[in-house]
């Protein structure tokens, strides 16, 4: 009996230069990738909210409708994985976009390898989260809901919720990275996790990413916890050192 593989994931490519389109969607097909182009972010958005791909590669500069637009609207109907493609003196922007909720970015000019690896580690921390007997594995078992103070985590259905008191329980929807980011502050509330050890639960090790990238995904956190609650403190920075997840 043959076992069918499973389909080629799905990579929608967004920019509106001609070139990189072209090339990176030779270099994405070459390695087994589905593709689908658009060359503007209006476009793209109707597209992708019809029929969200496994992952986007959005580049931020683009006319009629730039990349934090289009991944502001794509972010309050769909979770889908996000890639900015940033230019190589706006440093802004990268953190910007990650603080949007974006997955990870890569500055232009890049390398089409380097692109090819991001994707793929976005796409594995996105597998992983998947893997529930939801997907079709009925006998797999489903990992228990982690529960810490006010904090509630179901990794196997990526939910995530916040007692903000007198009865008002909030859900608060996170990126791939972000819940890997807090399931690993929330394993262990009260330690303390470098920033090297957040970049290693969150990130493939073939995949470099700086001490800025954590800080601005720490601070979307944040941001997301204190739209249910504002009085969210339970994420503690300790300067020079990482962060902690405080119990309540």
């Amino acid at each position: 009996m043959d076992i069918e593989s499973p389909p080629a994931p799905t990579i929608a490519l967004v920019d509106d230069d001609r070139n990189i389109l072209t090339s990176v969607s030779i270099a994405l097909q070459a390695e087994g990738f589905v593709v689908r182009l658009y060359s503007d972010g209006d476009s793209a958005l109707k597209a992708l909210l019809e029929s969200p791909p496994d992952l986007v590669v959005l580049d931020i500069k683009m006319p009629r409708m730039d990349g934090m637009e289009v991944l502001r609207r794509l972010r309050e109907k769909v979770q889908v994985p996000v890639i900015f493609l940033t230019s190589k003196d706006t440093e802004i922007d990268e953190a910007l976009g990650l603080a949007m909720g974006a997955d990870d970015y890569i500055g232009k000019p890049f390398s089409q390898r380097l692109l090819i690896e991001r994707i793929r580690a976005v796409l594995r921390r996105t597998a992983n989260r998947r893997a529930t007997p939801e997907s079709g594995d009925e006998d797999a078992p489903a990992a228990d809901p982690i529960v810490r103070g006010r904090l509630t985590m179901d990794p196997a259905r990526h939910r995530v919720f916040w007692d903000a008191g007198e009865g008002r329980r909030g859900d608060v929807a996170l990126t791939v990275t972000e819940f890997m980011i807090l399931e690993t502050l929330a394993a262990r509330p009260g330690f303390v996790k470098s920033r090297d050890q957040l970049m290693d639960a969150a990130y493939s090790h073939d995949v470099y990413v700086d001490d800025r990238t954590i800080d601005s995904h720490i601070k979307r956190l944040r941001k997301k916890f204190r739209a249910v609650d504002h009085q969210f403190k339970a994420i503690e920075t300790l300067y020079g050192v990482g962060y902690r997840f405080n119990e309540e």
